[in-house]
């Protein structure tokens, strides 16, 4: 197994959007075919696709859709330049705390203010190029992400990461992933300490499946074992991607961040932030400003499953069968538990969502929580390494005055 082995996680196609399902990995492995961009936002909100690069590419291929599908219908410049504003702002608010959508949809509207002497006709064909021009670019900074990351890691390293910022959170390669990838390909990482990351579990179904791809050596663990290993001594460094970061180098993401942080502080542990330059928002003064999504309680109070089924005899087959002839088939299932069965290919695909806490009970369920910059050891972008004053190295990197390594 190589990093080769992991496939592309967004691109266009024939006219279309296309993206691996990511909310049914690991064991199913589904692409979906966006035809609109509405398509390529309810792909957002399920979390079909995720991971603050990635979104910024799924903004920009989605304005691009809808440009040479709806907008085609639209020959008037000030009627097609209204509604790209809307569109663009409906992409933006399908997750609120990552700023990857909404730069990617201001990116696509200066594109298309900067290119208004040409036809519409044209203009919509070079919007399809600049977003393609995005996702290649995606890649490139990954890969620089990941070289002046591995220059932090020092020999025999175990790493301990969350979430899953890897291939599948950009258009390739990886943001903190793409660090160990990078780190263990020049014989820096001995071994991955992967969180679970409740209550979605990106880094069971998708951290670990990367890994495993890519044959880098790693364990999995609960959330809450993270303080046993790093007691015993077993972590020698935390890195993780961001969905924000504020000017003053605060950092949001995937919710448990900012208790790895004050846990590596409390052990010696350095703290690292691997993310690109377009995931820091300047305009934001500190954490407190950035917006947490809130998401559907059923990701606590249940898990969802995916799988195949494959019948042990020609009984269960017909059987099969006859419940899916007229389409995917939901059983009756008692205490709110849910399973439908559907036709895929030659066999058939089971999708569920099963209660594990008691029925009415309350839940709050952030998806992010914001780590304060006192406790990041060190920012790893495509530019460079920013390290405290955050406020002075971020903003150094993202105007990008000069090809500095390491800033602060």
């Amino acid at each position: 197994m190589a990093l080769s082995d992991i496939p592309r996680t967004i691109w266009w196609e024939d006219g279309k959007v296309v993206l691996i399902d990511q909310s049914r990995l690991p064991l199913v492995g589904d692409l979906l075919a966006c035809n609109t961009y509405d398509g390529v936002c309810t792909a957002i909100t399920g979390m079909a696709v995720r991971g603050a690069p990635a979104l910024g590419v799924a903004a920009v291929l989605a304005i691009a859709l809808w440009a040479v599908t709806e907008g085609v219908e639209l020959d008037d410049y000030d009627v097609f330049l209204a509604r790209l504003d809307e569109v663009a702002a409906e992409i933006a608010a399908t997750r609120p705390t990552a700023v990857n959508l909404s730069w990617g949809a201001e990116r696509m509207k200066r594109f298309v203010r900067d290119n208004m002497d040409v036809s519409l006709a044209e203009l919509r064909d070079l919007m399809v190029q600049e977003a393609l021009a995005v996702q290649a670019e995606d890649e490139e900074r990954n890969r620089a992400i990941g070289a002046n990351g591995a220059e932090l890691i020092e020999a025999d390293s175990r790493i301990l990461t969350h979430c899953n910022a890897g291939s599948l959170a950009t258009a390739y390669f990886g943001t903190a992933l793409g660090v160990i990838f990078t780190a263990h390909a020049e014989g820096r990482v001995t071994q991955v300490w992967v969180d679970e990351t409740r209550p979605v579990l990106q880094g069971a179904r998708l951290t670990a499946w990367e890994l495993r791809m890519a044959g880098v050596p790693f364990k999995l663990i609960c959330d809450n074992m993270a303080a046993s290993i790093m007691q015993r001594g077993w972590v020698d460094a935390v890195i993780v991607g961001a969905d924000r970061i504020a000017s003053n180098g605060d950092v949001a993401n995937k919710i448990g961040t900012y208790g790895l942080a004050v846990l590596a502080r409390e052990h010696g542990i350095p703290f690292y932030v691997a993310a690109p330059t377009s995931t820091v928002d300047l305009t934001l003064a500190s954490g407190d400003e950035i917006t947490i999504e809130e998401r559907d309680s059923r990701e606590v109070t249940g898990f969802t499953v995916s799988g195949i089924i494959e019948p042990q005899s020609s009984q269960e087959s017909s059987a099969l069968d006859i419940l899916t002839k007229e389409g995917s088939y939901a059983l009756g299932m008692k205490k709110g538990h849910q399973m439908e069965i559907s036709r895929k290919g030659g066999g058939f695909q089971f999708d569920g969502w099963f209660r594990i806490a008691p029925p009415n009970i309350e839940v709050y369920n952030p998806a992010f929580d914001v780590t304060p910059a006192e406790y990041v050891s060190a920012i790893i972008t495509e530019r460079g390494v920013a390290r405290a004053p955050y406020s002075e190295s971020l903003a150094g990197l993202c105007s990008g005055s000069g090809a500095i390594h390491e800033l602060g």
